[in-house]
């Protein structure tokens, strides 16, 4: 997801001015675009579909991480361990 900053970056007013053409724009390219007020960065708007699979994304790796620190930690289970802990015997 590379930004193009003649697209993605754009001043608040124009999103006063037109805020449909904003949302339909991260919902077609699928890159956040970045609000400005006085040349500043002060909030990004992004499509919900795109904002919900970051944050998948996120948690997954989360997951792993911690999964590979309690095997680092000795922290592990056999796949019948977890069965029956799950009632799944």
């Amino acid at each position: 997801m590379n930004t193009k900053f003649s697209e993605d970056i754009v001043p608040l007013s124009d999103l006063k001015i037109n805020p449909g053409k904003i949302v339909k724009q991260v919902q077609e390219v699928h890159r956040p675009v970045v609000l400005t007020s006085r040349g500043r960065g002060v909030a990004v708007v992004q499509a919900l579909q795109d904002y919900e699979a970051g944050v998948e994304r996120e948690a997954f790796m989360k997951a792993v991480v911690k999964g590979m620190t309690d095997l680092e930690e000795g922290r592990e289970f056999t796949l019948a361990e977890v069965r029956k802990r799950l009632d799944l015997a």
